[in-house]
């Protein structure tokens, strides 16, 4: 299992400390160094110049919102990076959610996975260099009837295949996932859950291609944060957790909400809605199961987090994505450390 670190939002105040952070796993080993994108900042900008200011580590976009970039763009951003960085970039996708697809970018939230199944053809396709053209629900290229005419992409990618991720989360997406890209983006993976919850669907939708997972990378991200009390520390998690089951979507469109359902937390997802949609954020947050963030979190000392790493090996985690937290920089490059010296106690560096 390797390891990895999200920088989550840029522009959220600790921008310099996202660098350093950057840095030090640089330094330290880690595989890959995600960064995100919603409606502030873009990942494509971030991961260029966290690129230029580091030597090894891979850079990928978790992620590029499908709904903000026609396909050839974005194949033309994933050249462009994957040349710059000397063949460091990984591209990945997703749909992002209605709120953000239709309140932001003024593009409709229907047939996501239809939507997202073209878009990844169109890309790699585009990505090949040869000329491009494509019929199909979504896209046509070049428009018929008019002045347009297949032109293929005059950037050449380090490599011939440039890794295709898509964040999942739901069944029929994680199937689509397995059959159509290289890896898979999780969040709140729980390793207890994790075969019912994401891996059946990935592995369906690889034998569905023909594929097995062998070569296949299972990226979940975690926030780990390190100390004695974990109580303490998981009631730090509180309003994030309250924010993606509670708030993030609609009542009928939340994934998150959804997937705690899955995960056995059906009666709990509901009041932490309820509660979250009400206004009373304070209240959601209280709701949240002390078990839920502890399942979805990396919290503790170096010897239990070493326990949860291996827990996720053994389920099928093939990259442990890090959400290093902590009040400073201090306290988030500790955290980073205890990632791969929890790692190393674990017998899985």
């Amino acid at each position: 299992m390797r390891l990895g670190i999200n920088l989550g939002y840029w522009g959220a105040g600790m921008d310099g400390d996202n660098l350093a952070v950057a840095q030090e796993a640089d330094r330290l080993g880690y595989d890959v160094c995600w960064a995100a994108e919603a409606y502030g900042s873009d990942a494509p900008t971030v991961l260029a110049w966290v690129a230029a200011k580091t030597e090894r580590i891979d850079v990928g976009s978790a992620i590029m919102q499908i709904p903000a970039r026609q396909p050839a763009m974005t194949a033309m951003t994933a050249a462009t990076l994957d040349s710059l960085t000397g063949g460091r970039f990984r591209l990945g996708l997703g749909v992002s959610g209605p709120q953000v697809s239709e309140g932001w970018y003024g593009v409709k939230f229907d047939k996501p996975l239809a939507r997202t199944r073209e878009y990844v053809e169109i890309v790699r396709k585009a990505m090949t260099r040869e000329r491009l053209s494509y019929d199909g629900q979504h896209w046509t290229l070049p428009l018929p009837g008019g002045p347009g005419k297949p032109i293929k992409l005059t950037v050449h990618p380090q490599r011939e295949h440039i890794p295709l991720y898509i964040a999942a989360i739901g069944p029929k997406n994680l199937e689509q996932t397995g059959e159509i890209a290289d890896g898979a983006l999780l969040i709140f993976p729980s390793a207890e859950h994790l075969e019912e919850t994401a891996l059946r669907h990935l592995r369906a939708g690889r034998e569905k291609a023909g594929l097995t997972m062998d070569g296949f990378d299972v990226c979940p991200t975690l926030p780990l944060a390190l100390g004695d009390d974990v109580t303490a520390l998981a009631d730090v998690f509180r309003p994030y957790t309250a924010l993606y089951v509670g708030g993030m979507g609609s009542r009928k469109q939340n994934f998150y909400n959804q997937l705690a359902q899955r995960m056995g937390y059906e009666k709990e997802a509901a009041e932490i809605q309820d509660k979250y949609l009400a206004g009373d954020k304070t209240g959601a947050a209280a709701a949240v199961p002390h078990s839920l963030i502890d399942q979805t979190t990396l919290l503790g000392s170096v010897e239990r987090i070493a326990e949860r790493m291996t827990a996720y090996a053994e389920a099928g985690v093939t990259t442990l994505t890090l959400a290093p937290a902590g009040f400073t920089l201090d306290e988030r490059l500790a955290a980073l450390r205890a990632g791969v010296e929890a790692m190393e106690h674990a017998g899985l560096a």
